[in-house]
């Protein structure tokens, strides 16, 4: 399998190693507008392969450097900055999308590519990439509340004192600020997350869970404040999905692909079936009227960024 990340800064540099690390591409391509800066990370991922996979990797500043890709990954664009929201960024990546999209379709199999987007605000993003290449919506796949989602689970099995891979919680809608935690269909185990707090005596009162909420959401900006970006966690995000992809695994996973037709349509998070065709199939979880309410707020906020720019 070939993959190509588009935009070699912090982020896309820590995707390519994660993606690296999977063993399943047989070449990546690294391409930045910087080719002095695309070299130098091929170089260094490169003397990797010493110590895992060897996997062929090219630098390169043409695109036609990545044709015959299987899957490209976007992540060029501004990154958010301290004291920034995802949203503050829009205009300036919708920028960058427009003038990505259309090259990079111009040099791959429109028939076979999966697009995957890592640029926020993510979810406009999506829209607007699904737009520009044509591809059908299953194919141009945001990593969405991929890494909100396993924040979730994290910090719940901190609270629990149990696995996070033994918990089944999602975070849906956008990948931002709106974000809704669905505490209803959340499971431990096979058990609903409320009947196994009963029966371990552990306690998630209504103040526990909006102190886990806050967290969730402001996970992003405190690694921010911290450490001036935050890449590692959505470079695992990534790897996990191209994995899910290559592998053919149909797993679900909360990734961003746009539904609906028209006015109606939105790039948002719900648990979805991903595999070797993209994000096949959408599942719709049972939520009470709070998180229904706040999903549809959500998709709205969506909506009026993407119409935006």
């Amino acid at each position: 399998m070939k993959i190509a990340i588009i935009g070699i800064g912090t982020v896309g540099s820590a995707v390519a190693t994660a993606v690296k690390n999977t063993g399943l591409a047989h070449e990546i391509v690294l391409y930045d507008t910087d080719g002095i800066r695309a070299r130098a990370a091929a170089e260094d991922l490169g003397h990797a392969a010493a110590f895992s996979y060897d996997i062929k990797i090219t630098a390169a500043n043409n695109y036609r450097a990545i044709r015959g890709s299987d899957i490209v990954i976007i992540s060029a664009g501004a990154n958010q900055k301290p004291g920034e929201s995802r949203t503050d960024l829009l205009n300036k990546n919708a920028a960058v999308i427009r003038d990505i999209v259309p090259r990079v379709m111009a040099n791959v199999d429109n028939k076979n590519v999966k697009l995957v987007i890592v640029t926020n605000p993510l979810d406009v993003m999506v829209m607007l990439a699904q737009k520009l290449s044509r591809l059908p919506a299953a194919r141009v796949i945001g990593t969405g509340t991929m890494l909100d989602s396993a924040r979730l689970r994290v910090i719940l099995s901190r609270t629990l004192a149990v696995s996070p891979q033994s918990i089944n919680a999602y975070v849906l809608g956008e990948h931002g600020d709106s974000s809704v935690i669905a505490w209803t269909p959340a499971t431990v185990g096979a058990i609903a997350l409320d009947d196994f707090c009963k029966q371990t005596k552990t306690p998630l009162t209504a103040n526990t869970r909006a102190t886990i909420e806050h967290r969730v959401r402001g996970a992003a900006y405190e690694i921010i404040r911290g450490r001036g970006a935050t890449w590692d966690g959505i470079a695992g995000a990534v790897a996990d999905l191209i994995r899910s992809i290559a592998n053919d695994e149909n797993r679900i996973l909360t990734v961003s692909t746009v539904d609906g037709v028209g006015a109606k349509s939105v790039a948002m998070s719900l648990p979805r079936v991903v595999g070797i065709n993209g994000a096949t199939k959408t599942l719709v979880p049972k939520l009470d009227k709070t998180e229904s309410a706040a999903l549809r707020k959500s998709a709205n906020i969506i909506r009026k960024n993407y119409k935006s720019c």
